[in-house]
């Protein structure tokens, strides 16, 4: 949820620059069942315009009009939302709404600290009561222990009353696609929708530009024998699709270095044992955690025919790897969606 974050912290410095005061409202505490989980946040603004999302939309317009005292008083305030009678989510929502301020040396720090791709730890103060005000308010804390307020008025050093609602936010999802051609672009827009940070390696030949690709982080041009890999960690995918054999073997002898958590390959299932056999030509002492890494053809069984349908099928075989779910219909399920 970092890409969530990253969009309120924009738009409230953009806020800012316009003399205009910000509110950030937050689920803290959840009982019962939600369409989304305690952690979301949005932004409201003193005009009432909106950023970010914590339900499917009935809740934000309340948060919006009970936010209006925090404007009027600066003072922040926990509320409830009861979910049971108006959404039919069956719980009820504990949201701290506070003033939020950003400084040039807190931008400067988030920026840099998503860069490097580290963790962050937001800390949320509260009381689990309705339409209550309070010395609440949250703070972050980057890997370098720096601490910033998100309120000039709160005070979080010996804070030890009250509830406090801890959440570690991970850095974006990382995708990389090997591949220039139209298919790469259509996986990019899709990946870029959900918020994932997206490298893209092309033909050094036929090298593209960041512009070919919407939503992109990085655009190179490069080849499988010079190309250096950085930051493959444990939320990476890698999405092959040069639509050549001899290159997509290149790029899997290159990447056998590393331990990505998942490798798509676009082709026909029936040159998976030949893929399969050639590296361990090329690679003999490869691990069988790399292997089982390798999905080849990409992308789940759903009846994909375009360029954007196989690219929603890769990215919902992605989601479901790095998750540990094994897909099938929701209409299946009993019980909660979410453990």
């Amino acid at each position: 949820m970092v890409h969530e974050l990253q969009e309120i912290i924009k738009q409230a410095d953009i806020n800012q620059q316009k003399r205009l005061k910000n509110v950030l409202a937050t689920v803290v505490h959840l009982k019962g069942s939600s369409y989304r989980k305690a952690g979301v946040r949005m932004l409201i603004s003193e005009d009432l315009n909106s950023v970010g999302a914590v339900s499917g939309g009935c809740v934000e317009k309340e948060i919006i009009h009970r936010a209006k005292s925090v404007f009027l008083t600066n003072k922040p305030k926990i509320i409830t939302y009861d979910g049971r009678y108006k959404l039919g989510c069956e719980g009820i929502l504990y949201i701290l709404i506070e003033p939020f301020f950003i400084s040039d040396d807190f931008i400067t720090s988030f920026s840099s600290a998503n860069s490097k791709r580290q963790t962050l730890k937001i800390e949320s103060h509260f009381i689990k009561e309705d339409e209550a005000f309070g010395d609440f308010g949250s703070t972050i804390t980057f890997e370098n222990k720096e601490l910033f307020e998100f309120s000039k008025t709160f005070k979080s050093k010996n804070k030890d009353d009250g509830d406090v609602f801890s959440q570690i936010l991970q850095p974006n999802f990382k995708l990389i696609i090997i591949g220039g051609e139209h298919d790469a672009v259509k996986l990019c827009k899709i990946a870029a929708s959900l918020g994932w940070e997206i490298d893209v390696i092309t033909c050094a030949k036929d090298s593209k530009q960041i512009a070919n690709f919407p939503g992109a982080s990085d655009v190179i041009g490069d080849t499988p024998e010079t190309i250096q890999f950085t930051n493959i960690e444990e939320n990476t995918a890698i999405v092959i699709m040069n639509h050549s054999y001899v290159q997509d073997l290149k790029y899997l002898v290159k990447l056998s270095e590393y331990k990505p958590k998942y490798i798509g390959v676009l082709g026909a299932p029936n040159r998976r044992e030949r893929l399969f056999n050639e590296l361990f030509e090329f690679v003999p002492d490869i691990s069988d955690v790399f292997l089982d890494n390798i999905y080849t053809p990409a992308g789940l069984h759903i009846g994909a025919q375009t360029p954007e349908e196989i690219a929603l099928s890769i990215v919902a075989e992605i989601l479901s790897v790095v998750r540990k779910k094994s897909p099938f219909s929701l209409r299946e399920l009993n019980g909660k969606i979410h453990n």
